[in-house]
């Protein structure tokens, strides 16, 4: 096998956030290119139609005259972006200027990097290699079965599961710099499963994992909604919980509307903190309202938030933990914070 059985997300060499807050521009930055998607998954809000339509969300593809004005507003940051995201709520190959923005971002430097996370059954070889050629540096593909079946019971969506290996499989021989990550949730998977998918993604791929269901989406039950119960964290770990969320020091993401909400897992826009059709990006990274969020995860009224209270992610997928160094980092932000007011 080629791939190392690695997860998506970076767990070593991470930046240690208590000797970098506040930071002067975000490490990463999530942008929706679509907030709908193409399949149903159980495990996931977008994934019920009629709940979304119950909150109002709206339903879109990113405008790409916003998107400009997105990339534009980054420049005014002293320095490029970590990690430009490419994805949050949807499906982001939906939109049809995406090979565009990646090609844009890249055009004017405003990341060190581009990402998007896909459920993969859009690709194509034509599409492919227009991502590849744009410059995209990491896909991470989220593989929702092993077989047309199992496709069809965990997503609700039929796709021809060759076809869809094929894609990838070429996907993978054409990507140049580009770094192909292929997960796959094991929770409904037989020990038979788990070795096929190694035998399937482990030669077309750079990196693969098996990961476990996760509780991270607010207000939403994904053990009520799957079957599962859930006893570990999603890369395997025991489950902890902490008092201050690390996400919003180092991120933000804009909905596909423009509307900006403090979590990147805020699917009902419950957390919005600016909109960039009318503020730019450094505006609502120095603004008030995420100051007032950090705030109050610093001083330990996290769980006050009924939002934030019973966050999955912190429970059962977080890579940082800044709660030793709150009392030092709320002195220091307030301070800050006095001298730009």
């Amino acid at each position: 096998m080629k791939a190392k059985i690695k997860p998506r997300i970076n767990l070593e060499g991470r930046t240690k956030l208590e000797t970098v807050i506040p930071l002067s521009i975000p490490f990463v930055l999530f942008v929706d290119p679509s907030s709908v998607c193409n399949f149903q998954c159980i495990f996931c809000p977008t994934g019920d139609r009629s709940l979304i339509r119950e909150t109002g969300r709206s339903q879109e593809l990113m405008d790409i005259f916003l998107y400009h004005k997105i990339i534009n507003d980054l420049q005014e940051f002293d320095k490029p972006l970590k990690v430009l995201r490419l994805y949050k709520d949807g499906e982001p190959l939906l939109n049809p200027h995406f090979v565009d923005m990646v090609r844009l971002a890249k055009a004017k430097n405003v990341a060190e990097s581009i990402d998007t996370t896909t459920n993969g059954s859009l690709l194509t070889p034509d599409l492919s290699l227009r991502i590849i050629d744009a410059g995209l540096d990491r896909i991470n593909i989220s593989v929702d079965g092993l077989s047309d079946e199992q496709f069809l019971t965990f997503t609700r969506t039929k796709v021809d599961f060759k076809s869809y290996v094929d894609n990838i499989r070429f996907f993978y021989e054409n990507k140049k710099e580009c770094e192909v990550c292929v997960k796959i949730p094991g929770d409904n998977l037989s020990e038979e499963d788990k070795l096929q998918f190694f035998e399937i993604f482990g030669d077309i791929s750079d990196r693969i994992s098996i990961e476990h269901t996760a509780p991270c989406w607010p207000e939403f039950d994904v053990e009520e909604r799957t079957g599962i119960t859930i006893t570990q964290g999603i890369y395997g770990t025991n489950p902890t919980d902490v008092n201050v969320c690390p996400y919003i020091f180092y991120s933000i993401s804009v909905n596909s509307d423009g509307t900006v909400s403090l979590c990147f897992l805020d699917w009902a826009r419950k957390l919005v903190i600016g909109d960039v059709n009318t503020q730019s990006l450094k505006e609502i990274w120095d603004g008030i309202e995420l100051f007032r969020y950090q705030i109050a995860h610093l001083s330990g009224r996290r769980k006050m938030n009924p939002v934030c209270e019973k966050c999955g992610q912190l429970t059962h997928c977080m890579p940082d933990n800044i709660d030793p160094y709150a009392p030092e980092l709320l002195k220091k932000m307030k301070e800050l914070h006095s001298l730009h007011d």
